[in-house]
């Protein structure tokens, strides 16, 4: 199975994973704050598996994380207000778009710059 994971796309795994670990980190969130009794239980442990999922993803990246670590910096936090918006009906103010921009812009630097 692992060998089939790795014979995805970096950025792919990439997007998959933030959007597992974004996912699992919202549902969990409902979980302990809006939820009661098996519905509580049934989200923990939803969320635990998607959390699972998220790391088995990241993990399995056939590159070495310190090198992709900006760009996966910068999905996530792509990823993060896109799944803020659909579980949370937040948008994102002006702070969040400027240091989100700095996000990215870091993460591309840090993952495409290359040293002569």
């Amino acid at each position: 199975m692992f060998k089939t994971l790795q014979s995805i796309s970096i950025p792919l795994l990439l997007l998959i994973a933030t959007t597992l670990e974004v996912s699992g980190d919202a549902v969990l969130r409902l979980a302990i704050f809006k939820y009661a009794g098996f519905v509580r239980i049934a989200s923990v442990l939803g969320a635990a598996a998607l959390l699972l999922g998220y790391g088995s993803f990241l993990n399995t990246a056939p590159v070495d994380f310190g090198r992709i670590v900006g760009l996966y910096v910068a999905i996530l936090f792509i990823v993060w207000q896109i799944i803020n918006f659909l579980f949370f009906r937040t948008l994102p103010g002006l702070p969040v778009w400027l240091g989100g921009a700095l996000i990215i812009a870091g993460g591309v630097i840090t993952t495409f710059w290359r040293s002569a």
